[in-house]
């Protein structure tokens, strides 16, 4: 095909392929078990598939209302009120979303304008900084501590500016697997208060936590609620993730703004999955028991690499796990990634793809949320190292 020969300057010319596709292409190309990126490789329930086919089958197949199917607003408001104490409105204040993804990229797309500053903790989620720049919105990097990777939030409150629109926080968080505190989020909602700035707060492992911890969600702090847009996802509660479906809450001034954007991204979402998601969701186990599926298979991937040369903290929430390989070679973390899918055949994800500046800390992602026989033959691969 011939080429466009006109001038075209790219929006994002320091913006690669995903490294989640880049190496998933090179797990797929030496035939390496995949523990890259982060998708299950076992069957969701059986029931979910039932409901999604019942309601095919009845007929539930065009255009959901464009905030979502309200049968399941309902649902997501009352599951949000019993663990978090508090109430969203499903008519004005919750939006189904066709996935985490389009959800951050709404939020941000409907607050932040040229040169409106931005704060993201790194290593970060790879979606959120495209979308700030798609914008015109400045990044401003603040650098979680390892090996805990806590915020200091001493130095978040030096960096915030009359041009401050937003913070990103993400917790449980992707990549690390650390969580925030309610110390954390009582910083948080100090240094916000009596400023303009909002929040978007991305929660997408919210029922995936570990060892009894309590995930302090903004919307059980009313000072951070009534300024941030809260992003859940049911593909990752329900190792769904090819379905694409979440939701976002906010209070109804942002989410009036979230929808003016949302119709034009997306406009509706997947109909017979919310009728689906919404029956699904009547059984509370079906979420709130989850932690303990994840945790099962986190303290399994971690007993069967005990005796590698690999170090580690426990993750404390999400499906990944990092492993330091500090004792084992001083590559740089993308080199040994790739020399660990192509001559040992596990794929893996360097933790530095996930900072502005790469920064080596000698740690590669790995996700466990997989089959036990999948993380059998990846810790044989480990313990040979």
């Amino acid at each position: 095909m011939k080429q466009f020969k006109g001038l075209l300057n790219s929006k994002l010319p320091q913006t690669d392929t995903s490294i989640f596709a880049v190496m998933s292409h090179l797990a797929v190309e030496h035939e390496a078990i995949n523990l890259s990126q982060g998708f299950p490789d076992f069957m969701i329930s059986p029931e979910l598939i039932r409901l999604v086919n019942k309601y095919m089958r009845k007929g539930f197949n065009q255009y959901a209302p464009m905030p979502g199917v309200i049968e399941l607003r309902r649902v997501i408001s009352q599951k949000v009120k019993s663990i978090y104490k508090t109430t969203y409105d499903p008519i004005n204040e919750i939006n189904i979303t066709a996935g985490a993804t389009q959800a951050l990229y709404t939020a941000i797309s409907c607050v932040i304008k040229e040169d409106d500053e931005v704060i993201v903790f790194e290593p970060a989620y790879d979606s959120y900084v495209p979308a700030i720049k798609l914008n015109g919105g400045i990044v401003k990097y603040s650098k979680l501590q390892a090996p805990d990777y806590n915020v200091d939030w001493t130095e978040v409150q030096k960096m915030i500016t009359g041009r401050t629109k937003m913070i990103i926080i993400n917790s449980p968080h992707n990549p690390t697997g650390s969580i925030l505190s309610g110390e954390d989020m009582q910083n948080l909602e100090k240094i916000t208060q009596g400023t303009d700035i909002i929040i978007l707060s991305d929660e997408v492992y919210e029922h995936l936590i570990f060892d009894k911890k309590k995930h302090e969600s903004v919307c059980s702090y009313p000072g951070l609620a009534e300024r941030s847009f809260v992003i859940g996802s049911f593909g990752k509660t329900f190792h769904a993730t090819g379905w694409k479906m979440g939701y976002c809450l906010a209070p109804e001034n942002l989410m009036a703004e979230f929808r003016k954007v949302h119709q034009f991204v997306v406009f509706a979402c997947n109909t017979p999955v919310q009728y689906a998601m919404t029956d699904f969701l009547q059984d509370k186990d079906n979420y709130t028991k989850i932690w303990k599926f994840y945790q099962d298979k986190r303290d399994y991937f971690i007993s069967l690499i005990k005796d590698s040369r690999f170090k580690l903290n426990p993750s404390r929430g999400t499906y990944f796990q990092l492993l330091d390989y500090s004792e084992i070679t001083d590559e740089k973390e993308t080199d040994f990634a790739i020399r660990l899918t192509k001559d040992y055949g596990l794929a893996s994800i360097p933790v530095s793809v996930f900072y502005n500046k790469p920064d080596e800390n000698q740690s590669l992602r790995f996700c466990f949320a997989k089959k036990e026989e999948t993380l059998e033959k990846a810790a044989k691969i480990l313990c040979k190292i």
